[in-house]
């Protein structure tokens, strides 16, 4: 996938973007500039495997493992946060246990970086087995997946959550396949924004705009009563598998994708 403007987006741009598969990385891993890598990696593991990435968390991090309820949910979060720590240490000089990580007042989680240190910034989605990892230097970004579901309310949570604009579009389609397809289109899109922003809900989802119609162009529409402009960010969908969607919000134009399989 290769980056597409937010505005005057072109069919052919978007048709190229289809193309780009997910590759294995290089031994020798660079993060360019003008590059944001998308990792995708696997959460279901055998216990050994769970134990062994359950070595590199911080102590923070395995008490909140041990506050989910259902086991797959703990043993989730521990390879989720364990692969992380293992992809970070390949950007960086330091073991992935070494890593320490700070909070935003929403909640938007980044790294504590040795002072001069070009800032490394990250976000990460999962959904039902599956975890997106987006890696950039010195720009906001954010990610996120979700599986499609078709037992789920869509028109009831969009009516809660999305624009009037968004709400007309929805209610064109007229096959429950292509709604439950528009809706999770939108809804990822419109919460990829929201976690590259990393301002929580101060900007309700309901006060921007998305293209999701299927076939259109990502587009971030408009942003109403935010000093932040939608020209500011670039909005890309990514295929992370069937049955799943997912988009990618990052900081200006000026930046192309590469997408990782995990090689753990």
């Amino acid at each position: 996938m290769k980056s597409i403007s937010t505005t005057g987006q072109s069919n052919d741009v978007s048709k190229i973007a289809l193309l780009i598969s997910w590759r294995q990385p290089p031994e020798i891993l660079m993060l360019r500039s003008d590059e944001v890598h998308v990792w995708r990696v696997y959460l279901d593991r055998d216990m050994s495997y769970v134990q062994n990435l359950k070595q590199f968390l911080s102590e923070d991090e395995k008490a909140r493992a041990k506050r989910f309820y259902f086991e797959r949910d703990c043993k989730n979060f521990i390879v989720a946060r364990g692969l992380l720590r293992i992809i970070l240490s390949r950007y960086m000089d330091k073991k992935p246990g070494q890593l320490r990580f700070c909070y935003n007042p929403y909640g938007k989680p980044s790294l504590v970086m040795p002072s001069g240190e070009e800032t490394l910034r990250f976000n990460v989605s999962h959904s039902c087995g599956i975890a997106l990892y987006a890696i950039t230097h010195g720009r906001e970004v954010g990610i996120d997946l979700e599986r499609i579901r078709t037992d789920f309310a869509c028109e009831q949570i969009a009516e809660l959550f999305f624009s009037a604009g968004e709400i007309a579009m929805l209610q064109n389609f007229s096959t429950i396949r292509v709604d439950n397809m528009a809706f999770f289109n939108c809804w990822v899109r419109k919460e990829a924004f929201i976690k590259a922003r990393g301002e929580g809900l101060s900007l309700p989802l309901d006060q921007f705009d998305v293209s999701f119609a299927p076939g259109e162009p990502e587009t971030l529409i408009g942003i109403s009563g935010a000093s932040d402009k939608s020209s500011h960010w670039l909005l890309q969908s990514i295929q992370p598998g069937p049955g799943y969607v997912a988009a990618l919000v990052a900081e200006d134009h000026d930046w192309r994708l590469k997408c990782w399989d995990q090689p753990f």
